[in-house]
């Protein structure tokens, strides 16, 4: 039997991960950042199936403590300080743990096992103020926030290893992936949560920064299995997962909205609180080699996944 550690287990990715990883025999660790309480909602129903650690990407020694008792052939690296907006208020932190994190992640990974293979998860936010139309695996990084920097040092830490010790390193470029397990401050659950409160009169309005920024959504359970394939080739290499085409926050609200049977018009206020300092306006990936390479491709359809949030959020208010 295989075993698997993850970073970030309580996270959307890290519960899609360990269920993806169960089906297909693993053994799963996950890693959960030390606090009083842990915040498991997303893997309560795995509990029984899985280990689950409390660790910190800040701790060297718990990381070397992991995989000297837990012995896994695989590492996925998904903790971070993953909310943009945060990371201005936090840079600091966000560097600490978003970058940081990953050398100490690699380096006792050389320490312990240099033949445990390692996903690190990149980000579309190192494109930023992209260079080129889409963005492949060889567009220039541009990035435009801390959260963006502090995976930019990530990415190339990993390649770093890699080439340095020979290590199977990876680097995921995923662009945005969303699901019913988002947390309710990004914007795509923000929509959907705003669209069922109103729909079942808890709400009148919904209020969001900049209508105009356009993202490369898809189902984040189809983006795991990419991460999972990655590890299983005969060399490492860097993949950029996405969907391929654009979309703006106003055509996410219209779809949510719409399937509602509401106007976004009516409800949506645009409030510039929530538009960042340094915007990123424009983000769609090239995915054609993963296509080609991994044999990836996605099963959801941005209007699949907008509906699927909105029903998701519909049943949870409703106490269904």
């Amino acid at each position: 039997m295989p075993t698997a550690l993850i970073t970030g287990i309580t996270g959307q990715d890290g519960s899609y991960l360990a269920e993806l990883l169960l089906a297909k025999g693993y053994r799963v660790i996950g890693v959960a950042r030390r606090s009083s309480t842990m915040t498991s909602e997303r893997i309560n129903h795995l509990l029984d199936d899985i280990t689950v650690v409390q660790g910190d990407l800040h701790d060297q020694g718990s990381l070397l403590s992991f995989l000297e008792e837990y012995k896994p052939t695989e590492v996925y690296n998904l903790a971070a300080q993953s909310f943009v907006p945060t990371s201005w208020n936090q840079p600091a932190l966000t560097g600490e743990i978003t970058a940081l994190g990953v050398t100490r992640m690699l380096e006792a990974i050389r320490f312990i096992n240099p033949k445990i293979r390692f996903y690190q998860a990149s980000s579309s936010e190192m494109y930023g103020k992209v260079l080129e139309v889409p963005q492949s695996e060889e567009t220039p990084f541009y990035p435009r926030s801390p959260y963006g920097v502090a995976k930019v040092y990530g990415h190339w830490i990993t390649v770093n290893y890699r080439e340095s010790f020979n290590m199977f390193a990876v680097s995921g470029i995923l662009f945005n992936h969303e699901s019913p397990r988002r947390g309710l401050e990004f914007v795509t659950r923000k929509i959907a949560d705003g669209v069922a409160r109103i729909k079942l009169g808890l709400a009148k309005e919904l209020r969001l920064g900049n209508l105009e920024s356009q993202r490369d959504w898809g189902f984040a359970g189809d983006y795991v299995e990419a991460m999972w394939r990655m590890l299983q080739l005969d060399e490492p290499d860097n993949f950029v997962i996405g969907m391929g085409e654009t979309h703006s926050v106003r055509e996410f609200c219209e779809i949510a909205f719409d399937h509602a049977g509401l106007d976004y018009k009516e409800f949506v206020v645009q409030d510039e609180r929530f538009y960042r300092p340094a915007e990123v306006d424009l983000l769609i990936s090239d995915p054609s080699k993963a296509r080609s390479v991994l044999g990836w491709e996605p099963s959801v359809s941005f209007k699949e996944l907008v509906t699927m949030m909105v029903d998701a959020d519909l049943a949870r208010l409703n106490g269904k």
